[in-house]
């Protein structure tokens, strides 16, 4: 039944009770992204710190979440440790697919723990349960005493946090369902702080899909775009593992710190080679058929020299930018091995990797020593790199332990702040020159996502100032309207107005097909808004000196105009989150 409402579960920790709110605004929130922004204004304190335990942790999906594919996604929501300002982000698997099995549009948890502990919720229960016995372990150990806890697979789902959140480190992850990640901006911090090892989600309950033939012919027909068209395929075979030598022919990579955008060495970390030599078998998020994840291999002696294991592994772009080409590591399988001890410990790899990169180059320069890291870190020395993560998610010394903070907040004590290769948060891996770089660093969630600047950099090697603003502030609308539903936006190029606006009024949702403009446009001032209530300031934001250092297929970095880009883009974004006069 379509509900004119959200229906949203509210855990207090501290309390040990939950209770089940009507939060009235479907035709105005949608679901998703501004669902989360809402349910922050109602349960968020924008004016105290990320870890007071009044703050919420957020999860939210959208409207069309269960009735067609890709609609796979869930947005996290909290006050991020990394900046101490509202922050998203988003992650597949299980838990959108769980969350409508279980009547939930969002959950909130609120309060703190007095012990660790394991949240498990569900359609007709809400149970805390001890974890003591979990706190310390890493995310594949805890996963194991976790399936056994929670049995079943399909419609659970279990989010869980490794010794990184413990540590509260502002680059910690969550870990949802193996394979997929609440990666950026410490969201696994904020569970940490809350002492909540892991959430489980148990999508015990059924729900009807709509009546009549028109529901089946329109799944049918979005089912076959995003199938037996060349348009997903890219997806499921390379994957986006398939850009690294493309960027890295493109001038666009970043190499060893962004030391270079482009190296020969490409061929050994290459998505053809890891799918040559790793590659063990592709997975799906719920309600996904394209199967875009791929799961590599690791393997190891053990117990005697002729008995192994192995362990798998997901990869994609970023992970092999971050933890290969950034680190100047050009094996595959060492790659993978460095992957798999950001797993274990819980850290976004994004984050970990580049911070790892500063501290290398760090290094080289004499900045700091084995005294900091535990052993010499150079590029390329993959072993020491696998021992860097484990110390990085444990915060082993002082030096780790500013390091898991963000790699500026190490840089503030150690120097080296010019080639720290943050933009808002360490970087995602496109050096295609001044419009990603400023998009980055200003945008919504710091996120390579929040717009194509990548891509568009690729098709304009030329400058055009209002050209460029006018793309950054044009291009967000229609990417917050599908965080908003909340799909996975590899299907951006199926899911066009059109069909989005049919597939709304097939399951009743007849308001929001005839105001996505609106609500897309609403929606997206309502998180700049509530990002600019929790402290964040635009025209503050800089950019380090390393990416003016940057030769990309524009050629040289053009510093001086990317100053201008940058406050005419922050002018703008001041203006999208003014706030409205009351009425």
């Amino acid at each position: 039944m379509i509900r004119d409402h959200f229906r949203v579960m509210v855990v207090d920790l501290g309390q040990g009770r939950a209770r089940v709110e009507r939060v009235e605004g479907r035709d105005r929130y949608a679901g998703g992204s501004g669902l989360a922004a809402l349910l922050f204004g109602l349960y968020g304190r924008a004016d105290r710190p990320w870890d007071d335990p009044d703050q919420p942790f957020i999860l939210a999906i959208g409207p069309l979440t269960g009735y067609f594919p890709l609609m796979s996604k869930t947005v996290a929501a909290f006050k991020s440790p990394y900046h101490d300002q509202y922050a998203e982000s988003h992650a597949g698997g299980r838990s959108a697919l769980a969350m409508r099995f279980a009547d939930l549009d969002a959950l909130v948890l609120v309060g703190r723990s007095d012990r660790p502990c394991c949240v498990s919720v569900g359609a007709r229960h809400m149970e805390i349960m001890d974890a003591h016995f979990l706190w310390g372990k890493d995310v594949l150990v805890s996963g194991k005493y976790l399936r056994r806890m929670f049995p079943g697979s399909g419609n659970r789902s279990i989010l869980r946090i490794g010794p990184a959140g413990e540590r509260r480190s502002a680059m910690a992850c969550v870990n949802v369902d193996t394979f997929r990640h609440f990666g950026r901006l410490g969201a696994g911090a904020v569970l940490g702080a809350k002492k909540v090892k892991a959430v489980a989600i148990g999508g015990d309950a059924a729900f009807d899909l709509p009546p009549g033939k028109e529901y089946a012919k329109l799944f049918k027909e979005i089912y076959t775009q995003l199938t037996n068209t060349h348009m997903m395929g890219k997806y499921h075979s390379l994957g986006t593992a398939g850009n690294m030598a493309a960027l890295n022919t493109a001038k666009a990579l970043p190499w060893r710190n962004l030391q270079q955008t482009s190296d020969p060495a490409i061929e050994g970390i290459s998505g053809e080679r890891f799918a040559d030599q790793t590659l063990l078998r592709n997975a799906a998020c719920a309600g996904c058929p394209v199967g875009c994840i791929h799961v590599g291999f690791v393997r190891e002696k053990f117990m005697t020299d002729n008995q192994y294991l192995y362990r798998q592994v997901p990869y994609d772009y970023e992970p092999i930018f971050s933890t290969g080409s950034m680190l100047g590591v050009t094996n595959a399988f060492d790659v993978l091995k460095i992957m798999d001890s950001v797993e274990r410990m819980g850290l976004d790899v994004m984050s970990a990797g580049v911070a790892l990169a500063w501290a290398a180059e760090a290094s080289e320069k004499g900045l700091i020593g084995p005294d900091q890291t535990g052993e010499a870190l150079r590029f390329g020395d993959a072993e020491a790199f696998r021992r860097a993560v484990e110390r990085l998610g444990r915060a082993e010394n002082d030096f780790y332990a500013r390091l898991a903070q963000g790699a500026l907040v190490a840089a503030e004590e150690y120097g080296g702040r010019d080639f720290a290769c943050v933009l808002g948060q360490e970087m995602a891996g496109y050096a295609t020159g001044e419009v990603f770089f400023v998009a980055e660093a200003l945008g919504f969630r710091h996120s390579h996502l929040d717009t194509s600047a990548y891509s568009f950099e690729q098709k304009h090697l030329d400058r055009d100032l209002e050209r460029d603003v006018a793309f950054l502030v044009s291009n967000e609308p229609e990417r917050v309207f599908l965080n908003c539903m909340v799909a996975c936006l590899f299907s951006r190029g199926v899911y066009k107005d059109e069909l989005l606006a049919e597939a709304l009024r097939c399951v009743g949702y007849k308001g929001l097909a005839e105001n996505m403009g609106r609500v897309a446009e609403d929606m997206r001032r309502l998180r700049w808004r509530t990002r600019l209530r929790t402290g964040y300031d635009p025209e503050e934001a800089r950019i380090p000196k390393r990416f003016s250092e940057v030769v990309s297929a524009k050629g040289p970095v053009d510093a001086g105009y990317m100053e201008r880009l940058r406050r005419a883009y922050a002018e703008a974004i001041r203006e999208l989150g003014r706030e409205e006069p009351e009425q």
